[in-house]
């Protein structure tokens, strides 16, 4: 992975994957139980009960922290789905931007322009979606890391790593990039993924987290219902290297990858995601398969 934070490896991750958007109807309160690994089954609400209004969802702008520099971007929600589709509603959100001034734009487009192929600093109609957890314990470490525009320790290579959100071990949802800026966080994929970054040291301590995890799989629910990816497209950073929408033209990063959110804890998350989604009448896509990468 592109990130700064966590472990990479340069191994092979195994043989153990396809492409959703916000209507204004009120839902019924639905629950989904999930069994964390700390062996505790909790119940994550999918829906606010009827008549109860929801801002995030309705369209208000969701909170700026004082000082940001919101100045930077539009909006950071993305465009609006088109009218009538079903989506999964989307969470409540923290707002809470890291420095993308013109400097971060120029090296972002040069990045993409090296790897990709693409002279553009945008991220255009995302196909994936990949998990990863910070290798830290804070999420205000995890962000001063990613809003550091200095050369990564892995590649010395500029942008700095960056992901589009935080979720801290609350359950708060920060984000830190609207949608439509590519974010350094996963060699490879970067041009069409969004990178959700989990505040921990490992798969199963988040997903001990009940309060961390829920709102992981509702923020990851709700991005693929808003922009059609498959739950077969959802995946681990560890799962990078067997994702059909692998790019990468530098040979000597080519298979690189990191080991945080293995295939058997994606396995475990996907089928989370899937019920969410199928609770709110949208279709979950294809599922996982490999497609190993070339010499990889």
């Amino acid at each position: 992975m592109d990130r700064r934070l966590g472990r990479p490896t340069h191994m092979p991750t195994g043989t153990h994957r396809r492409p959703r958007t916000h209507s204004r109807a009120r839902f019924p309160t639905i629950a989904l139980v999930v069994l964390l690994a700390t062996g505790t089954v909790v119940a994550v609400l999918l829906a606010r009960p009827q008549g109860t209004p929801d801002r995030a969802a309705s369209g208000v702008a969701t909170r700026r922290p004082p000082g940001s520099t919101a100045a930077f971007f539009p909006h950071p929600g993305g465009p609006a789905p088109p009218t009538g589709t079903r989506t999964v509603p989307r969470p409540a959100i923290v707002w809470k931007p890291i420095p993308f001034g013109a400097k971060r734009q120029r090296e972002t487009a040069a990045y993409a322009r090296l790897h990709y192929g693409i002279s553009s600093w945008h991220l255009t109609g995302p196909h994936v979606i990949v998990e990863h957890f910070t290798a830290s314990t804070t999420m205000l470490s995890a962000w001063n890391e990613f809003a550091r525009d200095v050369p990564d320790p892995e590649f010395h290579s500029l942008p700095a790593t960056c992901a589009h959100f935080i979720v801290a071990p609350s359950g708060t949802i920060y984000q830190l990039v609207p949608l439509d800026v590519m974010c350094r966080h996963t060699v490879g994929l970067n041009w069409t993924a969004i990178g959700i970054e989990m505040v921990g040291t490992s798969d199963r301590q988040i997903r001990g987290d009940a309060a961390e995890y829920g709102a992981a799989l509702r923020l990851t629910a709700w991005l693929a219902s808003k922009y059609h990816v498959a739950i077969g497209d959802v995946i681990g950073h560890n799962e990078s290297l067997e994702s059909p929408y692998h790019r990468e033209r530098v040979a000597a990063w080519r298979c690189q990858t990191h080991g945080d959110w293995t295939h058997a804890d994606m396995q475990v998350f996907r089928a989370s995601v899937r019920t969410i989604l199928q609770a709110h009448g949208v279709p979950p896509g294809a599922p996982w398969r490999a497609h190993r990468v070339p010499g990889c």
